[in-house]
């Protein structure tokens, strides 16, 4: 390989001159006198592809990363596919985005998985998959050279919010307030975690967190946020009693202000190349998108509004819902009008796939006991039950990681620790029974497989 070509293509994409990049580095491709060698072919592809993506020819660039692949001498298998994951995803190929980020954090040697992990958490989130998607943020968190493992908490909170697990979403948030992080980014932080308080009941520590997030008057509350802030205020000064109901979920309530499909407007370019070529540190799909902030509402008083101010705002909604209250046929009707709404939400609970026992239970009484019969479906055999039983090690402890439910079927991702200490990865299906769930079907789980 003529290796001055080579250092000179670099030094002008280190530059930002992507066009006289690509022309050197083809130039190193076609010297006859120094003919690259295996190895070289495949680094010299690899560069070629991060200028066509600095450019955005996504097409071209794939075509350069597919010929890096292709020279089996070339040993950066991870970050080669995880720029063709990238490439794919700003193609809004999501599938094929998918499969190459699982190449890549398939690939031992690949220095920084947690960038393939957060790639296909977002390509995952695209296709409306938040249990899997919370599972690659949940690995881009835990892996050990991550910077900066905020986004990746701050994510799976988006995820655990879509899936109706706000203790989690706290959980979650309260574990990325430990890290250093821009004071807008902090701000949004809380407004997301005052969300995850409110959809648990804990609204006295709503109001906090949503005062937390505009205490400097530099944010403003989603429209979403603002409406649980107001309701968790008014919770909290009608007393303990009533402080600690859960607010219903609302259908955009994602954490970050991303839409309800887990889209996102990023400001940043909607990918990320290794860092051998580039130095800013790109995320694809960032979910620190300013999407969903709005500008101060002057009619709006109550953004603006002193602590008496809001304090005699509450006490006002509390002696209006006092007015509200009747006797006699009145009550009647409310009382009537009160079961018909709980018997509607129990039909749409159950159409959404809720029960009892629920499938998290199921699954904690399938670890305790593999063999015991009454936790499978009837429809199993005695030998499809032993089969099943085999391949989960006694003394296995449980942990479900993500349900994906539906009326009468859900499939749960649930990672079991043996006595020994090791993870194994199980995908369990179940099937309603009644009011509560069986189980229908037990294996192994691969992500590079799946």
């Amino acid at each position: 390989m003529n290796n001055e070509l080579f250092q000179q293509a670099k030094s002008a994409a280190i530059t930002s001159d992507y066009n006289r990049a690509l022309d050197l580095y083809n130039r190193c491709l076609q010297d006859a006198a120094n003919p690259p060698q295996v190895g070289e072919i495949g680094l010299i592809y690899h560069q070629i592809g991060n200028c066509l993506m600095k450019l955005k020819s996504y097409y071209e660039a794939i075509e350069a990363y597919t010929q890096a692949t292709a020279d089996s001498a070339y040993d950066a298998v991870g970050t080669v596919n995880c720029n063709l994951g990238m490439s794919y995803a700003a193609l809004r190929d999501w599938n094929n985005a998918v499969k190459h980020f699982e190449i890549a954090v398939s690939d031992r040697n690949y220095p920084t998985p947690y960038k393939a992990y957060t790639g296909m958490g977002n390509a995952l989130l695209k296709q409306g998959k938040s249990a899997e998607a919370g599972v690659a943020f949940r690995e881009a968190a835990l892996d050990e050279s991550n910077p900066d493992p905020t986004k990746a908490l701050l994510n799976l909170g988006v995820c655990f919010m879509a899936l109706n697990r706000p203790a989690d979403a706290v959980a979650s948030y309260e574990s990325a307030l430990q890290f250093d992080m821009p004071a807008e980014t902090r701000n949004k932080m809380y407004a997301s975690l005052g969300q995850a308080y409110a959809a648990s009941g804990q609204m006295p520590q709503a109001v906090e967190a949503f005062e937390k997030a505009i205490a400097d008057k530099t944010y403003f509350l989603s429209d979403s946020a603002s409406v649980d802030y107001q309701r968790a205020v008014a919770a909290v000064a009608q007393g303990n009693a009533e402080s600690t109901q859960a607010l219903p979920a609302i259908a955009d309530m994602s954490g970050l202000d991303v839409a309800s499909d887990g889209s996102a407007i990023p400001e940043q370019e909607p990918y990320v190349v290794d860092e051998a070529a580039v130095s800013e540190d790109y995320y694809f799909a960032d979910q620190y998108a300013k999407q969903g902030d709005y500008a101060p509402r002057g009619e709006d008083r109550f953004f603006n509004a002193t602590d008496e101010e809001l304090e005699q705002w509450s006490k006002g909604v509390v002696k209006m819902e006092r007015k509200r209250r009747g006797t006699g046929l009145k009550v009647l009707i409310v009382i009537i009008v009160l079961i018909l709404v709980a018997l509607g939400a129990g039909l749409f609970l159950y159409s959404q796939g809720y029960g009892w026992p629920t499938q998290e239970a199921v699954i904690e009484q399938l670890f305790d006991d593999p063999t015991a019969s009454s936790t499978y479906a009837s429809s199993l055999s005695s030998d499809d039950i032993a089969d099943m039983a085999a391949i989960i090690p006694s003394g296995t402890t449980a942990n479900v990681d993500g349900v994906n439910k539906a009326m009468s079927t859900s499939t749960a991702y649930v990672t079991g620790t043996t006595p020994q200490g090791g993870d194994v990865q199980y995908q369990i299906s179940l099937v309603r029974d009644m009011l509560g769930w069986k189980v229908s079907n037990v294996e192994l789980y691969f992500t590079s497989q799946n």
